[in-house]
């Protein structure tokens, strides 16, 4: 698992992996983006990095393996994770926009407080991840196992769930709004609480 290590410019937040200061305070955080994406795309697995509020765009992480990853408050603009792999990875607070998932195995991630729009996860295992208080607008989610699924507290817009395994999926106090459930086992998964 990733270790924080403190800003050294004394902000509080973590600093990324190899350098002793926050993404914020880089002063040239292109290059550091350019530097972390050359490490992920020279090693499989990736595993226990940090790279807190750093921004992805067009970048291409497909059939990638993710171990303990802190990506809390990235964004990622157009990038492709499909086909990835990946086991307990932070994710909260991050930005999604028109990103590829599909075909991925994404297993016990939290995306909390996460906002997605315009992203696919088509086709994937989405076991045990945490969607608490995200807001998610024109995802398609079609045949994925979403298996002990939260989107407590969610706002979910314009999305689709077709043929999905929803077992134990909370979608508790979520406002849903135009959601497809087609061929879905709705009657499995857990829309209210009882009182």
């Amino acid at each position: 698992m990733f270790t924080l290590s403190p800003c050294a410019a004394g902000c509080g937040r973590p600093a990324i992996s190899g350098s002793n200061i926050c993404f914020i305070h880089q002063a040239h955080p292109e290059d550091e983006t350019r530097r972390i994406n050359e490490y992920i795309s020279q090693n499989n697995p990736i595993k226990d990095i940090v790279v807190t509020g750093m921004r992805f765009e067009n970048t291409d992480f497909s059939g990638r393996q993710f171990f303990g990853c802190n990506f809390r408050e990235a964004s990622f603009s157009n990038c492709v994770l499909s086909k990835t792999f990946m086991r307990l990875c932070f994710f909260d607070f991050a930005e999604f926009n028109g990103c590829d998932f599909s075909k991925s195995d994404l297993q016990f991630l939290s995306f909390a407080g996460a906002r997605f729009r315009n992203c696919t996860f088509e086709g994937s295992e989405l076991v045990h991840l945490n969607f608490i208080g995200a807001s998610i607008f024109g995802i398609s989610f079609s045949n994925s196992n979403l298996y002990n699924t939260r989107f407590i507290n969610a706002d979910i817009a314009h999305s689709k769930f077709i043929d999905c395994n929803l077992k134990k999926t909370f979608f508790v106090r979520a406002r849903q709004k135009e959601l497809v459930f087609k061929s879905s086992n709705t009657a499995e998964a857990v829309f209210e609480m009882e009182e």
